[in-house]
């Protein structure tokens, strides 16, 4: 009778210690922007705008999946800034004009 009784204790115990430590761990929560653009995949991983000139965005992208390096976005003149700076008008259906557009800006134009 007693073993009975200390079984169901155990498994009680065994039961709290699990819903603890399965709640303990906590995960970071990734969300990434993505929409379909022109026929490709892109998901802005990594956004930040600039306090100086408010129509510059630091970005990280995938396109189709494929990790493109942080590139500096410039939504007022339309190019981008390489990391090996190089500077790089937007093209027709650029994922510049997407990360722009995203974040319309009516001070700088962005249409």
């Amino acid at each position: 009778m007693f073993k009975d009784i200390q079984v169901k204790i155990y498994k009680y115990i065994a039961l709290i210690l699990l819903l603890i430590v399965s709640n303990a761990v906590a995960l970071p929560a990734v969300a990434a922007v993505c929409r379909n653009y022109h026929g490709q995949h892109i998901c802005i991983v990594n956004i930040n705008r600039s306090a100086k000139n408010y129509w510059e965005y630091k970005a990280s992208i995938t396109i189709d999946g494929e990790k493109r390096p942080l590139e500096v976005y410039n939504c007022r003149h339309k190019f981008k800034l390489q990391q090996d700076g190089t500077l790089v008008t937007f093209q027709r259906k650029d994922p510049g004009e997407f990360i722009c557009s995203f974040f319309k800006n009516t001070s700088y134009g962005g249409k």
